[in-house]
């Protein structure tokens, strides 16, 4: 089983960055892939970045340039740089795992203000 804390977000204004971070309860060294996935008013839950055990990442394409996702083993940490941050950034951030199932953390908020 794994648990996933994530914290860093809050109140910026667009153009402005942040930086969340997902910590996890167990080694994420052989976790297959982890991932940061988003949740605004009324809209689906999507896929916002992602990063295997080997290191490729993915990205969607709307924060592409902007955002950039990394894992620190030593840590069992996993982050999310967001820079020039857009009012349409606004949403619930979610840290996800898969590992033989899928997990999910709480969920932190970022707003963005125009």
């Amino acid at each position: 089983q794994v648990q996933l804390v994530e914290s860093g977000g809050g109140l910026v204004q667009a153009g402005g960055s942040l930086r969340l971070s997902c910590a996890a309860s167990r080694s994420i060294f052989s976790i297959n892939r982890m991932g940061w996935y988003r949740q605004a008013p009324g809209k689906q839950r999507e896929l916002v970045a992602s990063i295997s055990s080997a290191g490729s990442t993915n990205y969607a394409d709307s924060v592409k340039g902007r955002f950039t996702i990394s894992r620190d083993n030593a840590k069992n940490t996993v982050y999310l740089q967001m820079n020039s941050l857009k009012p349409e950034d606004t949403a619930v951030y979610y840290c996800n795992a898969e590992y033989l199932t899928t997990y999910w953390g709480q969920g932190t908020q970022v707003t963005v203000s125009s």
